[in-house]
């Protein structure tokens, strides 16, 4: 049995958990789809924007066809697609095995190989390296942007407690892994269901007590009502990494009002503020949308001049995509195709010469870095200011004195727009 996961990180969680609970009944269970070996396929979907939905489409029907051709025997579709497009997808795909939502592991277990073992979740098969892994720590999303179709999708914020999440991490740490790389749609609302205040706090400085966890780091946070106990316990530990990661979305207050972020451009400005002044060393991490409805040549000028004036570590633009139901569905999606590919362009353009100038000022410096895997003639790892497949890398030449899943003080000699180059400090 084959598992292919398209999309985010706790798409990939997900496909974890299925993988283990299907180990627990004998079901030999593979992330890689190898031609010839691998017999019936699950493919885990994205829903997210247009260019998701498509490359989730193509795969259904890749595997559908080879089915057809007596390759496969057997194709299976659960995910964020097939829960907000379920019934089109069985009346379209009459010869797919099975569809199955995003909260439906147990059907998708008593279809394949019998009942779900209750006892058993928690036990995963991870698809990272081994030194690191996502914690996905809520499902769900209680937030109501007006591009996003998530909450229709995910449903409503659905935090895990404490005390299961350690012993989550735990196991993790037990089997080798050193980086915790916390998700959830929105980790800053952690706990407010649970706990009637947020949590996230308080959740990280219980996984800093697990022995053998050397980084935490922190995916997805929000803008609106940042909890600052995070920015405290952040300065104040050697295991959280200096890293936020946030999507701000834009600058402009109209346009940050129509998207309902919560926040307009004042209270962002004050938040990168606070980043800067609590955290002064933090990598801040970021997202925007160019081509949101109405967004005037004036406004996207203003978001450029932000990003110039801010200089975020990372950056990444994404062009608006229409999601029916949204709230910003009704508007008129009226900039054209082109003005958003070319706004997007000059954006990452001003970000790429950013991203070169902070590179280069790590010159010189040495870094605590994690040594991710082998590639070529190098070593390639990460700082505690980049997270993997998406940020910065470190280059070290090959050296007998390393392998994957160390830690190893470096020196930077080198730098370019996205890379860095080092050695190994004797």
């Amino acid at each position: 049995m084959g598992i292919t996961t398209l999309g985010c990180s706790k798409n990939q969680v997900d496909s974890e958990f299925l993988a283990g609970e299907l180990k627990a009944y004998g079901v030999d269970t593979s992330h890689d789809i190898v031609e010839g070996e691998t017999d019936a396929v699950i493919i885990n979907t994205c829903g997210f924007i247009n260019d998701a939905k498509e490359e989730s489409i193509n795969t259904i029907l890749d595997f559908l066809q080879a089915k057809k051709e007596g390759r496969i025997s057997q194709v299976f579709a659960m995910g964020c697609l097939t829960e907000r497009y379920r019934d089109e997808l069985t009346e379209e795909f009459d010869d797919i095995d099975g569809v199955f939502g995003v909260n439906e592991m147990d059907k998708i277990v008593n279809t394949i190989s019998g009942r779900l073992k209750t006892e058993l979740i928690g036990e995963r098969l991870l698809t990272t390296p081994s030194h690191y892994a996502f914690l996905k720590i809520s499902e769900g999303c209680d937030r109501s942007c007006s591009f996003c179709a998530i909450p229709l999708i995910r449903g409503k914020n659905i935090s895990l407690p404490i005390e299961t999440l350690v012993e989550e991490a735990k196991a993790l740490a037990a089997n080798g892994v050193k980086e915790l790389i916390l998700i959830a749609q929105d980790l800053t609302y952690y706990g407010l269901d649970l706990y009637h205040e947020r949590k996230l706090g308080a959740l990280i400085k219980e996984l800093e007590k697990i022995d053998g966890i050397e980084w935490i780091r922190l995916h997805y946070t929000f803008p609106s009502q940042f909890p600052l106990d995070v920015l405290e316990a952040m300065a104040n530990s050697e295991k959280i990494c200096n890293y936020i990661d946030i999507p701000l979305q834009h600058i402009n207050s109209r346009i940050l009002k129509s998207m309902r972020r919560g926040i307009d451009r004042e209270g962002t400005e004050k938040l990168v503020e606070k980043f800067r002044t609590l955290v002064p060393y933090s990598a801040i991490r970021t997202t925007m949308i160019v081509g949101y409805p109405g967004e005037t040549e004036e406004e996207f000028e203003e978001l450029v001049e932000f990003v110039k004036a801010v200089r975020f570590d990372r950056l990444g633009v994404f062009t608006y995509s229409e999601e029916e139901n949204t709230p910003a569905f009704e508007l008129e999606d009226d900039v054209p195709e082109e003005v958003k590919n070319s706004r997007m362009e000059l954006l990452m353009d001003v970000q790429q010469e950013i991203s070169l100038e902070l590179n280069s000022d790590k010159v010189g410096k040495e870094f605590k870095v994690i040594i991710d895997r082998v590639e070529g003639d190098y070593f390639v790892g990460r700082t505690e200011f980049d997270s993997p497949d998406v940020d910065n890398e470190v280059l070290i030449e090959n050296s007998n004195d390393l392998k994957i899943g160390d830690f190893v003080k470096v020196k930077i000699f080198k730098a370019d727009f996205f890379d860095l180059f080092g050695e190994i400090c004797r």
